[in-house]
């Protein structure tokens, strides 16, 4: 169990230029962990919708007006004093120029040099969400090398940004040769590749055919202790319930994939979490998670109302 902390509920925005960079703001002197910096935002008033607080916060503490936004990520990050709920949303329109209103610095930064600006521990998590797309391709059954190319470069074309190699019970050989031509592919569109499979066949894999990162069975995650793959390479497990999440926490995983959440063709009458059930599951977690199961694109914003960093899904891309 936890130790009993103060809670407090913070909302917090990523505001993001046309070049990518996220506006990151530094805490002045006499504040809490003063000098570090941070994403803009601030305490929940009791009474006040998540929405009118992050409107507010930013209306008071850079003279914008937020015109729509969506969540991001939320979780939960214990300092030794105190305990944030940190509530991450992503500003996709505002009117108006940030200006510094409480006399705080201001910086641009992308999503991968944040850290070297001594962001604050708490964001580790937002930072790792900013650099994952919003939809996630789960490769499936095809009849042949040329129909394995076309539907991935359909995809791919589509605006697919993160694709997941799997193909249950093929020899690494056979594996192998089909992340080299998918890593081809991947890269010419901008998009990143994992190779699914267990940790050291993927991992190996990954590294031979130039691929971005492994994604994890869930029957591979008892006795796994870390990450089979370095912190610049992706690493994502798949996990059903909330004990397979805290394992892919503990062993620093990149994000999760989660499901399933809705009725499936291919597993009809099978069990599912529902919207609900999932966000239960991913309630507090300090780790993207994608949801699976019955996805479309039409489910993004239920994914994340629900607290999903976006969809994963074979049916609906492939």
């Amino acid at each position: 169990m936890r130790p009993h902390r103060t809670l407090i509920h913070v909302v917090a925005a990523v505001v993001e230029d046309a070049s990518g960079r996220v506006l990151i703001t530094r805490r002045p002197p006499g504040k809490y962990l003063e000098g570090r910096w941070e994403f803009p935002g601030g305490k929940r008033i009791v009474g006040e919708s998540r929405e009118d607080a992050l409107a507010r916060e930013l209306r008071e503490e850079l003279d914008l007006q937020v015109d729509a936004a969506r969540p991001l990520i939320r979780y939960r990050h214990d300092y030794p004093d105190l305990s944030v709920d940190l509530d991450v949303w992503r500003v996709q329109s505002w009117t108006g120029e940030p200006r510094s209103m409480e006399g705080q610095a201001m910086d641009w930064a992308y999503p991968s040099e944040m850290m070297q600006h001594d962001l604050l521990p708490a964001d580790r998590p937002v930072t790792t969400a900013l650099g994952l797309p919003d939809r996630c391709l789960v490769t499936g059954a095809f009849d042949g090398q040329p129909d394995f190319d076309r539907r991935l470069e359909v995809a791919l074309a589509g605006g697919v940004r993160l694709v997941q190699l799997r193909m249950p019970g093929a020899d690494p050989g056979t594996l192998e040769a089909l992340a080299l031509r998918a890593a081809r592919l991947c890269r010419r569109f901008g998009s990143r590749l994992l190779i699914n499979g267990d940790p050291a066949t993927a991992a190996r894999i990954a590294e031979t055919t130039g691929a971005d990162g492994v994604q994890i069975p869930s029957r591979h995650i008892e006795g796994l202790v870390r990450r089979p793959v370095s912190r610049e390479t992706l690493c994502g497990i798949s996990c059903h319930d909330r004990r397979e999440l805290e394992a892919a926490v503990e062993a620093d995983a990149d994000f999760a994939v989660l499901g399933s959440v809705l009725p499936t063709v291919s597993h009809p009458g099978s069990t599912t979490l529902g919207w609900s059930g999932f966000q239960d599951l991913v309630a507090d977690l300090p780790l993207p998670v994608y949801a699976i199961g019955g996805m479309t694109e039409a489910a993004l914003p239920d994914a994340w109302r629900a607290g999903a960093q976006g969809i994963a899904a074979i049916t609906a891309f492939w």
